[in-house]
């Protein structure tokens, strides 16, 4: 049966400016909620979704949706200035770094990365570590030369390559990788060293589960639909020093140094998508921002890690134990015919969002930031009765 979870109450502040009243989610008895271990689009956290539906013909007292309203309206300029507050707050950005909200998701970063810093040596270093490293590699190379500086290949995607094995080219005009790579589970638990060369990130499926130090990178790009907000809007931190390289044949859209100059609205932006990232971005403030989640997500991936490993082999995580992920945990079944019955189970259980990616097959648990402590308890509760019943 579906896990029921009754919509708690929600102390988020109303948005459009920190004097706003707070106001509180109604409480519904009869919503139904599943346990959501989608790798994107993800679980958002129920306050949001409550506070969305309460205040979806009417938002912040303008008669009309967030959707129907201007984007250069004071109130929602007022919001979109809020979020980069929030966001540069949650993740100590520096001043040096502008901020950007931008249509899309991460494979438009892929473009607009190269299009944006390839022009000063147009040649740049890749980290191959997995099937997203690829695509972001495959596109780059539409636009300069791409050198491969380090591959986990040989070693099936199931590691990440240490350091000590890139071949960097200093006069590279910058070095990008992966810091997670959702479909393996593999996970950078380090940052790069790339000395006066550019670091750039997709944080896509890490960004905000825990502390990062923003001012060891050039450029940090993700798509919102894991941690940060829904699926069709993406979130670019930038030095600004990178600005004045966009390749001159790039649509102004997608050149970052116009749309800071821009506020990110050189055109009309995802209103609804912005004004959900912004309640996030208020959730997780109340959750103790990324230092308190972290200790969250870190005990999450823990226990499900340690129900894989005290199996006996009945579960599998191929992925090496330094490079596991927190997001996304990984594996298979030792005997393979029960991999349909365990994803079918777990459905009736109201778990969804299990099956493996299409390239990789087996199981996934994506556990980032809304998936709750109790839900991954319910997993593990869940699998270890599977044993129990077929081990």
């Amino acid at each position: 049966m579906p896990v029921h979870q009754p919509a708690p109450p929600s102390s988020l502040a109303r948005s459009g400016g920190a004097a706003s009243p707070t106001i509180h989610a109604k409480t519904d008895s009869t919503v139904t909620r599943v346990i959501n271990f989608s790798a994107g689009p993800a679980a958002l956290p129920l306050p949001v979704l409550q506070r969305v539906r309460e205040e979806l013909l009417d938002w912040n007292s303008t008669g009309a949706s967030v959707m129907e309203i201007s984007h250069r309206s004071k109130k929602f300029i007022d919001l979109a200035e809020m979020s980069e507050a929030d966001l540069r707050d949650l993740l100590s950005i520096p001043k040096e770094y502008a901020v950007l909200f931008l249509q899309g998701g991460a494979q438009t970063q892929f473009s607009m990365v190269p299009l944006n810093l390839l022009q000063q040596n147009a040649k740049a270093d890749y980290i191959d570590s997995g099937y997203w490293s690829q695509l972001a590699i495959r596109e780059a190379e539409r636009y300069g030369r791409i050198n491969i500086a380090a591959s986990s290949k040989d070693e099936d995607y199931m590691t990440v390559p240490p350091q000590n094995c890139w071949q960097l080219d200093p006069e590279a005009s910058y070095v990008h990788y992966t810091p997670n790579e959702t479909i393996t589970g593999v996970e950078f638990h380090w940052v790069p060293e790339t000395k006066n060369v550019p670091l750039v990130a997709d944080m896509s499926s890490t960004i905000l589960s825990r502390p990062v130090d923003v001012a060891k990178f050039g450029l940090i790009y993700a798509g919102a639909q894991k941690n940060v907000g829904p699926s069709g809007i993406t979130v670019v931190i930038v030095h600004r020093e990178l600005f004045g390289q966009t390749a001159p044949s790039a649509p102004r859209l997608f050149s970052y140094e116009q749309q800071a100059s821009a506020g990110s609205m050189m055109n009309t932006v995802p209103t609804f998508n912005w004004y959900v990232v912004s309640l996030v971005l208020q959730w997780l403030k109340q959750q103790g921002g990324v230092d308190g989640i972290a200790v969250i997500n870190q005990r999450k991936a823990h226990k499900l890690y340690s129900c894989i490993d005290c199996s006996a082999g009945f579960y599998r995580n191929r992925v090496a134990v330094d490079c596991r992920s927190w997001m996304n945990v990984t594996f298979d079944l030792n005997d393979p015919r029960l991999e349909e019955m365990f994803i079918e189970q777990t459905e009736r259980e109201g778990m969804i969002g299990l099956r493996g990616h299409r390239v990789a097959g087996g199981v996934r648990a994506s556990l980032y930031n809304a998936v709750s402590e109790e839900g991954v308890d319910a997993l593990v509760a869940f699998m270890q009765d599977f044993e129990t019943r077929y081990g």
